[in-house]
């Protein structure tokens, strides 16, 4: 078996559903025919799963002094109650830090700044933690793009492939390096851009509940996007200078980079296909999977 198809039998979050397995066994790594082949002791002794997480981004787009450089795969414990008590913390919550904070306590590798990590390897490793402590099983309520009912979506989350950073596709601006070039077919300017942090995602964020206390309705949300994701034009680097070109942006070219992100931008692909449960329309489509307040807080644990 080649390496890229023996990482695609991974490619499902994968080693989290063995974990969460384990856990349902008592923590024994030997149980219900083999478990995984790692556990981490706990300070009270007790044996707990630990996953070998694929990132989507395969290390290639963080420098050389940082500890996920061309690092494959993130170790994480299975989730406890301590977790639990992270996930209710209303202050994480109004900050829109839960998150951060739930994958540093999950995370073994202490010497990694999740903040630092792209929003794809983040995600992958909160989808992982979601499925070692609650299980693969998630029914997201959605409502039919056709007819506009509302139903329950069960979706299988070890089902949801990775969509990892192919670097024959997008031109680094130089090894390790989080930033790719791009040409805008309009104007033919040339940008350089990058792909989101957890930091620069979470600022994002608290810019827009900030502005919503203060009674401002955000709605540039694609120039907001874009202007965080630039780092050049022509050179250029002036913040101002970009933000104004993004404001601007003929729509053309606008469009033909968000959707060169959206394709190439590592992560875990978040969509499913559905079909509406109501035999009067049974409208088939590929939609985006929301998640919800029931993807860490499932109905039935």
């Amino acid at each position: 078996m080649t390496e890229t198809s023996d990482r695609s039998v991974k490619n499902s979050i994968f080693a989290a559903a063995k974990a969460a397995e384990n856990a349902r066994n008592g923590g024994n790594p030997m149980a219900a025919g083999g478990g995984l082949p790692q556990a981490s002791r706990d300070q009270i002794g007790i044996e707990l799963p630990v996953a070998d997480v694929p990132m989507p981004s395969r290390g290639a787009i963080y420098g050389s002094d940082h500890p996920l450089h061309n690092v494959d795969v993130v170790a994480i414990k299975a989730m406890t109650a301590k977790e639990e008590d992270i996930l209710m913390n209303r202050t994480l919550v109004r900050r829109g830090t839960v998150i951060t904070e739930l994958i540093k306590s999950c995370i073994l590798d202490k010497s990694i700044d999740v903040n630092d990590m792209v929003s794809g390897d983040r995600n992958a490793l909160m989808i992982a933690i979601r499925i070692t402590g609650y299980g693969a099983d998630y029914t997201p309520q959605v409502e039919c793009p056709k007819c506009e009912l509302k139903q329950d979506f069960p979706v299988n989350l070890t089902d949801l492939p990775l969509k990892e950073l192919d670097l024959e596709k997008v031109d680094q601006v130089a090894p390790g390096v989080n930033e790719f070039r791009f040409t805008l077919p309009m104007t033919n300017r040339v940008i350089t851009y990058k792909f989101l942090t957890g930091r620069e995602e979470e600022k994002i964020l608290q810019d827009m509940e900030a502005k919503k206390k203060k009674g401002i309705i955000q709605e540039n949300l694609i120039t907001t996007r874009l202007t965080n994701c630039v780092t050049s034009i022509d050179g250029q680097t002036s913040r101002d200078a970009i933000a104004r070109f993004c404001t601007n942006m003929p729509a053309r070219d606008s469009l033909a980079l968000r959707k060169h992100i959206d394709a190439n931008e590592p992560g875990v692909e978040m969509t499913h296909d559905f079909t509406c449960s109501s035999p009067d329309c049974a409208h088939s489509e590929v939609i985006n999977l929301p998640l919800g307040a029931s993807f860490f807080w499932p109905g039935k644990i």
